[in-house]
């Protein structure tokens, strides 16, 4: 870290904390990639099924809402799981605009093999359960704290 009382300190990349979010987020991204290989899944793709294994079938509205993804980025997700014969996708019957995300017998045994996932990622992170609800309860408060600022 640059001594952050000289001149443009503020410009020096190892003084952004921005850029160990970011180096953070492709590390743990490095730490996924090959537990959902063994999988057939992608990043963005698991992110769906954990949506959809908590409560489905969903609209793919609110998929995007959990997820904060727009349709055009969640669309080709949505296309490539149903290719793959994890999920359904069809008209809601009463709402002609909603489109219905189901999970097939397939997607739903996959559950049971993404079950360890989270904790081979989560014990490269915290050691405890208490560092896990600490490192949660901050990086809680610093998404509202951003969304909170992206929404002046």
């Amino acid at each position: 870290m640059t001594n952050p009382g000289a001149p443009d300190a503020g410009l020096h990349l190892d003084n952004q904390l921005c850029f160990l979010v970011y180096r953070l987020h492709r590390g743990i991204t490095d730490l996924y990639r090959p537990l959902l290989s063994d999988l057939g899944l992608t990043y963005p793709q698991y992110l769906v099924m954990l949506v959809l294994w908590e409560e489905e079938p969903m609209s793919v509205g609110r998929i995007g809402e959990r997820l904060h993804l727009d349709s055009g980025t969640l669309s080709p997700l949505l296309k490539r799981l149903e290719a793959g014969g994890l999920i359904t996708r069809t008209r809601d019957l009463t709402d002609e605009r909603s489109v219905r995300v189901a999970l097939t017998p397939a997607g739903d045994r996959l559950r049971d093999r993404a079950r360890d996932v989270p904790l081979a990622v989560g014990g490269c992170l915290v050691e405890t359960p208490d560092d896990y609800w600490a490192l949660r309860q901050t990086l809680e408060h610093l998404v509202a704290r951003v969304d909170e600022k992206a929404a002046h």
